[in-house]
């Protein structure tokens, strides 16, 4: 399926055409076009829903166990968080990078940061 923002949009207030850029909020990278005339910007609506649903996860708090198995320590992980990146499914047997980050504070990366450029 072809994508709009693969195409040229003009800009529905001063008919100009729109600019393919970034917008990162709270560290996620959203696809914007925006107007170099009236600076009206608009999200890439699937970028969107997915801020969303990401910005719906960070606000809930999950408890979750701790358990001992042989002399190490499991933590299960809420499916709502795997269901997030459908890309973890096929990373099950991949390693993890943990951290310390302070007293009572443990960092997991599932996968790595990407680092965006703009175009």
């Amino acid at each position: 399926m072809q994508d709009i923002f693969d195409h040229v949009v003009l800009c529905n207030k001063c008919n100009s055409k729109t600019r393919k850029n970034y917008a990162v909020k709270d560290g996620f990278e959203l696809r914007i076009l925006e107007c170099p005339k009236c600076a009206e910007v608009i999200y890439h609506p699937g970028d969107l829903k997915e801020y969303e649903d990401f910005k719906r996860l960070k606000a809930r708090n999950f408890n979750v166990k701790l358990r001992m198995v042989g002399n190490s320590f499991c933590v299960s992980i809420p499916k709502e968080f795997i269901d997030f990146h459908r890309e973890f499914e096929r990373e099950f047997n991949d390693l993890v990078r943990m951290s310390l980050d302070g007293p009572g504070k443990i960092s997991m990366f599932f996968v790595e940061r990407k680092v965006y450029k703009k175009p």
